[in-house]
């Protein structure tokens, strides 16, 4: 009972440690930007404009944007008169992650959230910072309801409306949710001329009339933006602008109105965004009106690089493709963030206080002593910042370490101001443009200032717990210490001597909690420290233990310490090629080419006469290597689908019929089939199963051709397809519980749910998955007969289990080094399904269409529920696999489990010093969710094993010494 206690305390350990140091990440790299108390800086310029109606174009790409339609003609008219004829255009760069929160935050605030921010993509919050909404008079927004409320929900300043949930109908064309935004601005302007109230609204200046447009993201989902629903969703975006800018101009006819038009983010081909990909990031912006500049004419140095680069890491002076027939009129493009002070100089207002956006001058119509002043306000806005960061930091700080390119900044300022003042504007213009890149270089100093700190404690604790682990495994899962071979310690350390190295450490860990909190570091900086000294004072506290796997090591034979090493490397070796593997998944390719015939000649070696199963694990490793050759996105394929259903019923009727096609001496029959006789309620279980996967490849084909006719999913539809999917995942519990009947069981259970969530190729990962692991099984099975398993005496790491095991143990046999393949292999197939159909690194991986034949209503949650459960499946087979091979070895569950920890975090610690924030934000956003998945995977698989004890636990395997070997 004591050893169980212990050992669960050991897995709650893990889980903290990982979900800790899992969010240490954004503490070291991506601390949250926002701070408050700094003081607006209005610019000293007569605002250009009363009055700005801001249209964002959700999920519009540039380039549909931009460029022709098959019969040549342009799909904006209205707009490309626009840039032809009245304002300037180019392309806005997004910042990866590409979501709706993000996007709109950077154009409204002029500030890029952290990556954690896209976990708030659709969540309606208050307004937590200052944005352009709250600086002016008053804010008029008709839109989406996962956006216009996030903005204006709080404010008492902003006339706002937005439309209900239910109208994001993937199932339909959406661009009547553009059109509804049009209306009411529409019925709301025409309503100011007989209400008084409205008119007061609309009378004055500062106004900001705000409309979202969900059409094209909605439609992009849906039906990808390459379809004729999405591109004429463009048309209807043009058209109900070009309304509304007349309707202004009728309303308002002083000529001091400014449009800005623009999109939060692009859509990928396969109709998904989130990642640093152009058709994601590049956006399209064209901006008129009051105070803009009119159309010049390209020149040659439009085109020059000058080697700096936008948030995105786009060159800054691209070539204009030719296909958008725009080459002949200057393109200025921009960061997305710097719009906002756009916005506030256009309308004479403070740009938003945490904005980091740098003032496009090429966009102003204005004079030089203006644009000059709007500089320099715009300069010494993002300096407020960096003296408020500055600030805040000294104040808790024992040892401040100031910013020195910026500790003379109040010249700086005076220089500026003298330069203005003696109307030398290009001079000053320059000058404080190369201030605002100062100040931004000063506050990413200070955003990462505890860097070396966190660094240093988290890599600690990382090693701290790895040596922990490994210790626990040696003392509880062998008996490496119990050979007679192994000299014991003369002396044993005294209570007295363990204590003094916990009175220590708890010391040090005292002193340095007081001088976190004399600095008010946040909470989880001295949890990251407690960790790490906490798990280093448990390891040198038991010096005896720590004396014995010393002499362990070192009195082992020559051999078996050779073995021992060369195997140890070879493991890490794999593990470093299974992190190469995060950014090139053809190397999944090469592993099971490998695999595949390494099986096939352990089959043949082990068992011979037996050419059926060493081709069958050759044929099954191979196929599933082909996947990871696929493109990462996946293409709609509803013959593949469908054909998949085949497949799978193809598969199960082979699996059932298999232990008939061994010899009946055969040990492997034995082991695997078991002694078990198919019973009738067996047989109707498997036959219930089939019939399950033979309808739900008919409602794939009946779903998918409803949804073609671009018509709404009849609920009756939607219920069979839960209930089917729902109804066969119950079913393998009941089945017969030898290891390849409740295995074929198992995959005939959640073949239905995949199968409905699947688009395309992937279906046949599902099938060809099961067969690699139909294989695994096999080779495991022969391996048993193995001459090297025969058991034997050695001081070496092959030593069984030490007798105070308690008895629920003792069905269990010892790990030896040999097994540590066993949870290497593991490891392999769970990331394989992690990366066979795609890249679960990128949030573009998740292909929203996969739900649609369960909800075509737009809902966040249950949708993101069904894109997790899809992504599940995969784990689920794998885990279930694992847990029959440790039935069939007798490998201790616990023990197998704390190996795969240990691999997992040696992977982890690698992926932590890769995590990066410098380069590409794909780059940096990828290095991120590769150390995310690896520190979820620890405590993903402790979920795995509790998942797939339902359908494991009572598997049976024949006692191998009742196995007659011919």
């Amino acid at each position: 009972m004591e050893r169980g206690w212990k050992e669960a305390g050991l897995v709650v350990l893990g889980i903290v440690l990982h979900a800790l140091y899992m969010l240490s990440i954004f503490d070291i790299y991506f601390k949250t930007p926002i701070v408050h108390g700094m003081e607006p800086v209005s610019p000293r310029i007569q605002p250009p404009a009363k009055r700005l109606v801001l249209f964002i174009a959700d999920g519009l790409r540039a380039d549909k944007f931009f460029e022709m339609d098959a019969s040549g003609r342009y799909r904006a008219p209205f707009l490309r008169s626009v840039i032809r004829e009245k304002g300037r255009w180019g392309v806005s760069h997004a910042r990866p992650p590409t979501e709706s929160r993000p996007g709109h935050v950077a154009i409204i605030a002029g500030f890029y959230e952290d990556p954690s921010a896209v976990t708030k993509g659709w969540k309606a919050n208050p307004v937590e910072f200052d944005s352009i909404f709250n600086r002016s008079r008053q804010t008029i927004a008709f839109g989406s309801p996962d956006i216009v409320p996030m903005f204006c929900a709080e404010l008492s300043n902003s006339h706002w409306k937005s439309y209900p949930h239910e109208y994001e109908d993937f199932a339909t064309d959406a661009s009547f949710l553009d059109e509804w935004s049009f209306e009411q601005l529409r019925d709301f302007l025409n309503r100011s001329k007989t209400d008084t109230n409205l008119e007061k609204i609309f009378d004055g200046d500062q106004l900001v009339i705000f409309l979202h447009l969900l059409g094209c993201d909605t439609n992009g989902h849906a039906h990808r933006p390459f379809s004729s629903i999405y591109l004429n969703n463009i048309e209807v975006v043009d058209a109900g602008v070009k309304a509304t800018v007349e309707l202004v101009e009728r309303i308002f006819a002083d000529q001091r109105t400014a449009y800005i038009f623009t999109a939060d983010h692009g859509m990928s081909d396969k109709g998904s965004h989130g990642d640093g990909h152009p058709a994601n990031t590049e956006t399209p912006l064209v901006v008129w009106g009051s105070g803009v500049r009119r159309p010049s004419p390209a020149s040659p140095e439009d085109y020059e690089d000058d080697d700096t680069k936008f948030v995105d890491q786009h060159e800054r002076h691209p070539p204009t493709p030719l296909g958008w027939g725009l080459r002949d009129i200057e393109r200025v493009d921009v960061n997305q963030g710097d719009i906002a002070p756009l916005m506030s100089t256009l309308l004479g207002l403070p740009c938003p206080m945490n904005s980091v956006g740098s003032l496009p001058v090429a966009y102003l119509d204005l004079n030089e002593a203006d644009v000059a002043e709007a500089v320099f306000a715009n300069a010494k806005q993002i300096l407020n910042q960096f003296l408020q960061k500055s600030r805040l930091k000294q104040a808790t700080s024992l040892k401040f370490k100031p910013y020195m390119p910026l500790a003379d900044y109040e010249t700086i300022v005076k220089e500026i101001r003298k330069l203005i003042d003696k109307h030398q504007y290009e001079t000053a213009i320059e000058s404080a443009q190369d201030f605002i890149r100062l100040s931004l270089a000063g506050l990413h100093y200070f955003q990462t200032y505890d860097w070396a700190f966190l660094m240093s404690t988290v890599t600690m604790g990382y090693l701290g717990w790895m040596i922990y682990v490994l210790l626990h495994i040696i003392k509880n899962y062998t008996s490496i210490l119990s050979h007679p071979s192994i000299p014991a310690r003369k002396s044993k350390a005294s209570p007295v001597q363990k204590n003094t190295v916990r009175i220590v450490g708890v010391s040090t860990l005292g002193v340095c909690s007081i001088i976190l909190m004399v600095e008010h570091a946040p909470v989880l900086y001295q949890l990251y420290l407690a960790l790490a000294l906490l798990l280093w004072t448990e390891i040198l506290s038991d010096s005896d233990f720590l004396y014995s796997v010393w002499n362990a090591v070192f009195s082992a034979s020559p051999m078996s310490f050779i073995r021992t090493a060369l195997a140890s490397a070879v493991f890490i070796l794999i593990l470093e090629v299974l992190v190469l593997s995060f950014f090139m998944r053809e190397v999944y390719t090469g592993v099971f080419l490998v695999g595949g015939v390494v099986g096939a000649v352990a089959v043949s070696c082990n068992i011979p006469g037996l050419s059926m199963i060493p081709a069958f694990v050759w044929a099954s490793c191979w196929f599933l290597s082909v996947f990871t050759l696929l493109p990462v996105q996946i293409s709609d394929n509803i013959l593949f689908v469908v054909g998949s259903g085949f497949v799978v019923l193809g598969l199960a009727f082979w699996s059932w019929q298999l232990d008939r096609s061994l010899p009946a001496d055969q040990a492997m029959r034995s082991i695997v089939c078991g002694p078990f006789y198919k019973s009738r309620r067996s047989n109707k279980i498997f036959y219930i199963q089939a019939v399950v996967v033979a309808m739900s490849t008919c409602m794939v084909w009946v779903s998918t051709s409803i949804r073609g006719q671009k018509r709404g999913l009849p609920l009756p539809i939607q219920l069979m397809n839960w209930f089917l999917a729902g109804i066969s995942i119950i079913l393998p519990a009941f089945s017969a519980p030898e290891i390849l009947g409740r295995l074929t069981s198992i995959f005939l259970g959640f073949a239905p749910p995949f199968l409905l969530l699947s688009i395309g190729y992937e279906a046949f990962f599902y099938s060809a998955l099961a067969l690699a692991l139909i294989s695994w099984i096999l080779v495991e099975a022969t391996l048993i007969h193995s001459p090297v398993n025969v058991d034997h005496d050695d001081a070496s790491f092959h030593s069984v289990i030490c007798d105070s095991i308690a008895p629920a143990f003792k069905a269990t046999r010892p790990l030896k080094l040999g097994d540590m393949t066993v949870a290497l292999c593991f490891i392999v197939l769970i990331n394989v399904a992690f990366f066979g159909t795609g890249n679960v690194a990128s949030l573009a991986s998740f292909e929203i269409s996969s739900v649609y034949r369960f909800i075509t209503v737009f809902s966040p949650y249950t949708m993101a529920a069904l894109l997790l459960w899809k992504l599940l499946i995969p784990f689920i087979l794998v885990t279930c696999a694992f847990s029959a091979v440790m039935k069939l070895l007798k490998l201790p569950r616990l023990g197998c489990y704390f190996v795969v920890m240990l691999f997992s975090d040696i992977m982890t610690i690698h992926f932590f010093f890769l995590v990066r924030n410098t380069g590409s934000w794909l780059e940096i956003g990828q290095s991120i969710s590769h150390f995310g998945i690896m520190s979820a995977q620890v405590v993903f698989v402790l979920l795995l094993f509790s998942i797939t004890n339902v359908f494991t636990r009572d598997i049976v395997v024949s006692p191998r010494e009742q196995v007659k070997l011919t």
